[in-house]
């Protein structure tokens, strides 16, 4: 049972110079009471579409975050419009695929950070070449709970 308070009002922002829109949500739930504060400079725009907005914008600030720290998004020296583009392409392809195998593996979980995703899959791979070294069979222990805490060890968990 989710409620939602909302409380708006405009004010003149010292900093900006201009009058502001500012919202404040309280959302109470079974969990408990998270609070909300979102301000826009288009003060005719009601608090759905701010909130809409600012979702929007938030999302898209994420998946560029992604692009840019895993899928090596900032590191193309080519010059040309071309490659330039075959590089954005082949970076948030990987990005996509990445969140397309997180959606598989889990389709009722909130998505994943793409960090987190870096963070199982180095431990798996770490698991799997300690058992190699040693000489010791992994098949049976991947199906354990151990296993699983072992590759989620350091992620972030939803």
């Amino acid at each position: 049972m989710d409620d939602t308070d909302v409380y708006t009002t405009v004010v003149n922002c010292m900093n900006l110079k201009r009058d502001v829109c500012i919202a404040y949500l309280v959302n109470k739930t079974k969990a408990g009471v998270s609070f909300t504060l979102l301000l826009s400079t288009d003060t005719e725009l009601d608090t759905l579409s701010i909130g809409a907005i600012t979702k929007r914008d938030i999302k898209s600030s994420f998946l560029f975050l992604d692009a840019k720290q895993f899928t090596c998004l900032m590191d193309c020296q080519a010059r040309s419009k071309e490659a330039l583009h075959s590089h954005f392409n082949a970076s948030f392809t990987a990005l996509n695929l990445i969140k397309w195998h997180d959606r598989l593996l889990s389709p009722n979980r909130k998505a994943l950070s793409v960090g987190s995703w870096k963070t199982r899959f180095f431990n798996s791979s770490l698991i799997e070449h300690i058992f190699c070294d040693v000489g010791l069979d992994l098949s049976l222990i991947k199906f354990s709970s151990t296993y699983e805490e072992l590759c989620n060890f350091g992620a972030v968990s939803c």
